[in-house]
Parts: structure tokens; sequence; C-alpha cells
């Protein structure tokens, strides 16, 4: 009997009868809705009026949402785009019928490009900085996000972690197994605590905000060598792929890692902060 492993059978959300609130989608709603509050705080503290406030929000959402879901299709899941393609931008299922599935697959490192993406439009409409400024402040609030991210990947058993080979992990029931795995989802999150915490220290006890791209470049670094490191005990995520040398998500974190290390080492680039 496997005394320590914990059996992981929740339910995946909230049944009203006629509609089903996933905890899933509460985790995305938390992580945004935190995500404001904290770029509030950084907008009062540079007096940048809050009325740039609501459109970032659209804009960060939109990004996110839009960049994930094509990561996933483009990254992992390619042949949606034959075999299925209104259900790249629809939460229907049209392969085998009509059926709802909601937006199963969303991928971080699309999410990545895609707020990339959304805050050089903000930067350009609405904030009129250069990007690297607002960039340098949402990755803070975006690495908390990514805490609640995995938290509902746990939830869900999805992105599930390889088996331990001991009496000690998760055993996820609503798989059909009876044998542990790494709570890869948790590991991940923990990890994500810790670089917000860091991002968080730098921007308010240090003056390396001031130093365009710096705290962009840590964030890259830091989660995104986080990711490459867990990726050692996840299933890989697409057949046939779990015996390359480094799977599809390592393979995607190391531009992005070296994009990282450009932006912290490069010669210092001040931004003023208006006052």
């Amino acid at each position: 009997m496997l005394f320590s492993a914990i059996v992981w059978d929740p339910s995946k959300g909230i049944d009203l009868g006629f509609f089903m609130i996933r905890y899933y989608s509460m985790m995305y709603l938390v992580a945004f809705v935190l995500g404001w509050y904290i770029m509030k705080k950084f907008f009062k503290n540079e007096n940048i009026s809050e009325e740039k406030l609501d459109p970032l929000f659209i804009y960060a959402v939109l990004g996110t949402l839009i960049g994930a879901r094509l990561g996933h299709v483009f990254f992992y899941q390619t042949e949606l785009l034959w075999e299925d393609p209104l259900s790249v931008f629809l939460p229907f299922s049209f392969k085998n019928g009509f059926e709802f599935t909601g937006f199963q697959g969303l991928a971080s490192h699309g999410a990545a490009i895609g707020i990339i993406t959304a805050m050089y439009f903000y930067s350009k409409k609405h904030l009129k900085k250069n990007i690297l400024f607002i960039l340098d402040r949402i990755v803070i609030p975006v690495a908390i996000g990514g805490v609640f991210i995995r938290i509902g990947n746990f939830i869900n058993s999805e992105i599930i972690g390889k088996p331990t080979n001991s009496d000690y992990g998760v055993i996820f029931k609503q798989l059909g197994e009876t044998f542990p795995r790494h709570p890869a989802q948790l590991y991940e999150a923990g990890c994500y605590i810790i670089v917000f915490i860091i991002l968080w220290f730098t921007y308010w006890k240090t003056d390396k905000k001031e130093k365009t791209g710096f705290i962009f470049g840590l964030f890259l670094v830091m989660l995104w060598t986080v990711r490459l490191l867990i990726e050692v005990v996840k299933e890989a995520q697409v057949v046939g792929r779990d015996a390359w040398a480094l799977n599809t998500g390592q393979l995607l974190s190391i531009p992005f890692i070296l994009l990282g290390l450009y932006f912290i080492l490069r010669p210092k680039k001040t931004t003023p902060i208006e006052k």
C-alpha cells in the first residue's frame, strides 16, 4: 500500500446544473484581477494615470489567451489546423460531430509571445513609452499569475509529472491511475512564487527598474530556467517526443533564457520615471 501517496480526485468545478464554473477558469480570473491590482500599485508609484489601466487589462487578457491558444496549437497540436480548424478559436470540437470542449490547450510559451506582442501595441497607442518600460513591470504580476495557472493545471490533473517509482507522490485518480507521480504543477507553482518575490524585491528595493529591460530580462532567465528544470520530471506533452534529449517545453525555453541574458548584460540604458 502506498501510505505516503496522496490520492487526488477533486471535482473540476462548481456545478450549477445549467452551467459549471470550472476551477481552472477561476484561477485565470484570480491571476488577471491580482495582476490589475499590482499594476495599479506600480502606476500609482510612478504617477501614471489610472485611466491607462483598463486598456492594459484588456490587452493583457487578449494577448495571454490568444497567444496561449495559438502557442498550444503550433507547438503541441499542429494537426488541429487541418483536422478541426474551427476548434482552434472556438471552444467546440467539430471533428466527430458537435461537442462543447472548452479550450483544452493553452501553452505558456505562446502566452509569453502573446503578452509581449500585446504590450508593444499597448505601449505604442496608450502609454507612449518604450515597450520595455511596461514589460519591466508587467512581468511581476505575470510571475504570480503563473502560480494560479499551475494550481489550475493540478486541479485538472493535467501537465502531470513522471512516476516517482516510490511510495511518495500524487495518484491522479481522474486519470485512472494507481501509482504516484511527481506533482510537477506544484513544483512549478512553488518556484514561481520565488520568482515573484525576487522580482518584487528588485523593483521596490533596488534601482534596477531604471535600467530599461533589466527586470524583464531577469524574469525571462528565472522563469524559463525553472521551466527548463521542471520539465525533467514532466511527462512529454507530445506523443513521440519523450525520447528527445530535450522535450518541446525545454527547447522553447532556451531562446527566452538567452533573450533574458541579453537584457540583463547589455549596457545600461535608463528610462526616466515621470513625476
